[in-house]
C-alpha cells in the first residue's frame, strides 16, 4: 500500500470515529419539569438554567422557527443587526440606555419588574408596533441580554405578522387558555441570536379576561424574575381603545409611550398617560417627528414619571 492510500485510510477511519462521537443531524428531545408544567428543551434554551444564573450563550446551530427579513425591516426603515450604525439604529440606541439602566438597578428609583417593558399609545397608527420591533431589535445587539418580544396586541398581532410569523402560530392567549401549555411551547426561536418571540396566539373573545387572569400573573411573575439577562417586551394594543393595555400595563415595570408628531391631541396623551396608574415608570417617543436641520422624520425620546379599535384578525 503506497503513502498516500495509507494517509487516505487513516482519514477516513478519523472521520467514522468522529461522527460516531458526535452525530449530526440529530436532535435530541429532553422534558424539562416545571412546576406542572412540562416543557420541550428543544424549544426553548432560555428557560433551562437556574434563577440565579443568567441565560446561556445563544447555542448557533439551534433549529431556527422564524426566518426574519433583514432586508424587508430595513426597506421599511427599521433596525436591522447588519446595518447597526445607520440612523435609526443609533435613535434606539438612546431609546434603550435610560431603560437598561432601569433594569440594571442604576436609575433614580427602585422598580418592580423593570425587566418587564410595555410599548404602547394612545391610539392606534402612532407607531408603537414599529417602536416595539426596533427596541427589541436595538436591544438584542447588546451582548449580555436576551430579548423576549410578546405580541400582547390579540386583535391585531401586528408584531408577529411584522416579522413573519404566520397568523395560525399558537401563541400568549393559547397558554393562558390551557394549563398545559408552558410559555416555552409557543416561543419561536429566530434567526437573531438573542431574539425570541411569543406571537399573540388566536383570537379570543375573553382575551381581556385571560389578560387579567392569575395565568397571566404567573406568566409575568416568571418572566421577571427567572433570568436576570432577559428583558421582556410586550407590544401592547392602544391604551384608549382595549382594555387589555391596562391589563398589560399592571404587569410590567417600564412603559414606552409612543406619540405621533402633529398627529396626536394633547387630551389623548393625558388621558391615556392617567390609565397607565400610579408605580410605573414611562419614557416617551415622539414618532413621525420632522427634524429642520435635515427635512426627515425620525424619533426624539423624553423620559420620566408617569402617574403613576378594531379586531382585523379571523377567529380560527
Amino acid at each position: 500500500m503506497s503513502i498516500i492510500e495509507k494517509a487516505v485510510e487513516k482519514l477516513n477511519s478519523s472521520e467514522v470515529d468522529r461522527q460516531a462521537v458526535q452525530p449530526r443531524g440529530e436532535s435530541q428531545s429532553v422534558n424539562v419539569a416545571d412546576g406542572n408544567s412540562t416543557l420541550n428543551a428543544d424549544s426553548v434554551n432560555l428557560d433551562q438554567q437556574s434563577t440565579s444564573q443568567p441565560s446561556p450563550p445563544p447555542n448557533t446551530s439551534q433549529s431556527i422557527d422564524i426566518e426574519i427579513s433583514f432586508e424587508e425591516l430595513a426597506g421599511k426603515g427599521m433596525v436591522t443587526p447588519d446595518s447597526p450604525r445607520s440612523p435609526i439604529a443609533e435613535e434606539y440606541r438612546a431609546i434603550k440606555r435610560p431603560l437598561l439602566t432601569n433594569i440594571e438597578g442604576k436609575g433614580l428609583v427602585d422598580i418592580r419588574h423593570p425587566n418587564l417593558i410595555m410599548v404602547t399609545s394612545a391610539l392606534q397608527g402612532e407607531g408603537k408596533t414599529f417602536s416595539a420591533v426596533n427596541l427589541a431589535m436595538s436591544i438584542a445587539m447588546e451582548q449580555d441580554k436576551t430579548v423576549l418580544l410578546v405580541d400582547a396586541d390579540i386583535s391585531k398581532a401586528s408584531a408577529g405578522r411584522l416579522l413573519g410569523v404566520p397568523d395560525s402560530s399558537p401563541g400568549l392567549i393559547d397558554v393562558l387558555e390551557e394549563k398545559r401549555l408552558h410559555i416555552g411551547d409557543v416561543m419561536l426561536h429566530t434567526n437573531i441570536p438573542n431574539l425570541r418571540i411569543v406571537p399573540a396566539g388566536r383570537v379570543h373573545d375573553r382575551s381581556t379576561e385571560l389578560l387579567a387572569s392569575q395565568s397571566m400573573f404567573r406568566v409575568a411573575e416568571e418572566l421577571a424574575q427567572r433570568y436576570s439577562d432577559r428583558v421582556v417586551i410586550f407590544d401592547s394594543p392602544p391604551m384608549l381603545l382595549t382594555n387589555e393595555a391596562q391589563v398589560v400595563a399592571s404587569l410590567v415595570g417600564q412603559v414606552v409611550f409612543v406619540v405621533a408628531a402633529e398627529q396626536t391631541s394633547q387630551r389623548a396623551v393625558t388621558e391615556a398617560l392617567r390609565m397607565l396608574g400610579d408605580g410605573v415608570v414611562v419614557g416617551t417617543i415622539l414618532n413621525k417627528a420632522k427634524h429642520a436641520f435635515t427635512s426627515k422624520f425620525g424619533y426624539g425620546y423624553g423620559y420620566g414619571y408617569g402617574y403613576g379599535y378594531g379586531n382585523t384578525r379571523e377567529k380560527n
